[in-house]
């Protein structure tokens, strides 16, 4: 059971979420022992103070969601997430500019927050997959490795589909055994997991966190 827990970042990004309800989300994630929250940056510091003490990490999100932020507001998000308790980044890619084939900014805005985040907190990179040609799902995690992220991550769930697993495993085959790949959108069961960290995700992002800890038997090998 700990092994899955540890592999879940327990999810809750809607607009319309209230304090009581991150509140909520942080007292699940410390009971399940959950490897983090993933909030919107407004509530980083209510998550933080929750968590304090305990080993769940405070995930927050930059660029969100449509990763068309600049590159300079996406460095300064992440500095002013850190200061005030993130330990993990999940930026978005800056899609418009990958689709338009300018590779260098793409992977110049990814190393800014990088660089931002160095010695202070993990970076995983989304690049919104669905929205992606096979082609550049494959030069988006390519320039994530180069810049320096920690991991490459398939989706921010807010766009026109989720995590895959043929999409998982073709990130994993591309960026190798040693960095990092998140699973995130429609991942809602144990059955569920599972297949994805088959084919290769080793965190997933999950607003169903509980509902899959809640399908492990007592006995399970995990």
């Amino acid at each position: 059971m700990k092994k899955i827990a540890a592999m879940i970042d327990h999810t809750l990004l809607k607009a319309e979420t209230e304090k009581q309800e991150i509140i909520g989300l942080c007292a699940e994630a410390k009971e399940h022992s959950f490897a983090s929250v993933c909030v919107n940056p407004a509530w980083v510091a209510v998550a933080a103070e929750q968590l304090a003490g305990s080993d769940v990490k405070v995930c927050t999100v930059i660029g969100f969601p449509l990763g068309a932020s600049t590159s300079e507001t996406k460095a300064f998000e992440t500095t002013d997430a850190i200061a005030k308790g993130a330990g993990e980044i999940d930026m978005v890619i800056n899609i418009g500019a990958l689709k338009s084939g300018d590779t260098d900014l793409v992977k110049s805005d990814i190393a800014k927050v990088v660089e931002a985040a160095k010695g202070k907190a993990i970076v995983k990179v989304i690049i919104e997959t669905s929205l992606l040609t096979d082609e550049e799902k494959v030069t988006a995690s390519k320039l994530s490795k180069e810049a320096g992220a920690d991991f490459v991550k398939t989706s921010t769930g807010f766009s026109t589909g989720g995590a895959t697993v043929a999409d998982v495993k073709l990130m994993r085959e591309t960026v190798g055994p040693d960095m990092g790949v998140k699973a995130s959108g429609g991942v809602r069961s144990l059955e569920d997991l599972n297949a994805m960290a088959e084919a290769g995700a080793t965190r997933i992002g999950a607003s169903s966190g509980v509902k899959i800890m809640q399908g492990l038997s007592a006995d399970s090998d995990y």
